[in-house]
């Protein structure tokens, strides 16, 4: 299914939500980041438990993984997908070399965005899970993975069509994976000892 052939709407509105929140939640790391550049002894607003808040992770050397804080990477790099997500919207085409620039960017943050997991979680220094970094976690993966397959639909990973038809099948696939994805993450921190099920839980209700 070649992207000649259809306009992937449901993609692109994907691509701007998940943008909007994505560059929302790196804003407000960043504030909290000026805050305690500010004043270090500040009470900031991320810091809702001992288990979840964002100052230790500000404050490590993994939320600095690049030498200056990571938020900036969301700031910035949540301006592809919004670009890419109205461009399609008004009927852009896109060459293959910029999809497949485009998947290796979006395959660059999941990857972050794992290992970041994976630090929250099991690091000694860390050991706890920051409300805005699970946010940009949450739009990340899904993003990930519609990416992939968007890719591979419209012929930028394969020629082959019947490649590309069952990837565009899979597409509605796409939120079940990414609740089992969360799923792994949630067990995850309840294996460490991170009863996050139950923080997120209260933090809702």
């Amino acid at each position: 299914m070649s992207e000649q052939r259809t306009r992937p709407v449901v993609y692109a509105v994907w691509l701007i939500i998940a943008s909007v929140i994505g560059w929302f939640a790196a804003f407000q790391l960043t504030v909290e980041k000026f805050v305690l550049a500010a004043n270090p002894d500040a009470v900031l607003s991320c810091n809702v438990s001992v288990m979840i808040q964002c100052g230790k992770n500000l404050e490590s050397w993994q939320g600095e993984v690049f030498g200056f804080p990571n938020p900036i990477l969301g700031i910035a790099g949540w301006m592809a997908p919004l670009f890419v997500g109205v461009a399609l919207l008004a009927g852009s085409r896109f060459p293959r070399w910029f999809w497949l620039t485009f998947g290796a960017g979006v395959t660059f943050a999941f990857g972050l965005v794992c290992w970041l997991i994976w630090q929250s979680i099991y690091a000694p220094n860390l050991g706890v899970l920051c409300p805005w970094c699970m946010l940009t976690w949450s739009v990340t993966i899904p993003t990930f993975f519609a990416t992939m397959l968007h890719l591979t639909r419209n012929g930028s990973f394969t020629s082959n069509e019947k490649v590309q038809e069952r990837a565009n099948r899979l597409m509605a696939w796409v939120p079940l994976a990414t609740i089992l994805a969360y799923a792994v993450v949630i067990l995850l921190a309840q294996l460490r000892g991170l009863d996050l099920l139950g923080e997120v839980i209260g933090m809702i209700f």
